[in-house]
């Protein structure tokens, strides 16, 4: 049986790593480097590094903060943030990145995850994507959640899988950073829709939040946080005890 995974996501500004409350209100919280060294320590399966502010900001993702954060990090790491092109896939590749995510770049450009796909692997390939309640409807954010794009999500995302989307991080704006649990009923419609492995994004605050993912949502592949982790309210391995005596699979 395929285990469950844990990732810590590192949203990066201006070089910290910081957090907000619907996609909102940011905080600092830490180094990036010094968070990437602390969870490959503490048992975390995966990291995620985006830099929030790339897409809105037009620019391309600070390379200097990814290089030393990868230095720190001997779990595979997913980096997003201003990705429009083949060449920002060589680029953060170059600087240590396992999979390279893309949201708002794939409107721009949207051959890039076939093109992706076909150059370095469809396992290399993230489609990650903000999604917010609009008028009773899932519709696709950009440009760091900032921007209505009218698309309906799944639509945009099973789009993007058929392209060569290899994973799918979804990211829900209505529950991020509110620590009430992560959007059941939005992820149980995305893993029903595609059949690469989805990656669970906002509303973490505690264990049970996770267990109650992982258990309503079996065919769900990882649960993503970030503000739990960081502030240390959650233990990864203490979560990954509790997952196991659930008999959620889950590598110790």
């Amino acid at each position: 049986m395929i285990t469950k995974r844990i990732i810590p996501c590192l949203d990066v500004k201006d070089g910290r790593v910081v957090k907000g409350i619907n996609f909102k209100n940011t905080v600092d919280v830490d180094d990036p480097s010094a968070l990437a060294a602390y969870y490959t320590e503490c048992g975390a399966d995966e990291l995620v590094f985006y830099d929030i502010t790339a897409s809105a900001e037009e620019r391309k993702i600070f390379t200097q903060f990814l290089t030393e954060t990868a230095s720190h990090v001997f779990i595979p790491m997913t980096v997003g943030g201003g990705i429009e092109s083949l060449a920002d896939f060589e680029r953060v590749l170059s600087c240590g990145a396992d999979k390279v995510s893309v949201n708002s770049g794939g409107f721009k450009n949207p051959s890039l995850f076939r093109e992706a796909a076909m150059l370095y692997g469809n396992q290399c390939v993230v489609l990650s994507v903000d999604v917010k309640r609009v008028s009773g409807e899932f519709r696709v954010f950009v440009k760091g959640g900032r921007e209505d794009t009218g698309v309906e999500a799944l639509c945009w995302i099973k789009r993007c899988v058929s392209e060569g989307a290899g994973e799918v991080v979804v990211n829900s704006i209505d529950t991020d950073g509110v620590k009430k649990g992560f959007d059941i009923e939005l992820l149980a419609k995305v893993v029903d829709a595609v059949n690469v492995p989805v990656i669970a994004s906002g509303g973490a605050g505690s264990v049970d939040d996770f267990i109650e993912l992982f258990e309503k949502v079996p065919g769900i592949s990882a649960g993503l946080a970030a503000s739990v982790f960081h502030r240390k309210e959650i233990n990864i391995q203490d979560l990954k005890k509790k997952m196991a005596e659930k008999g959620i699979p889950v590598r110790l």
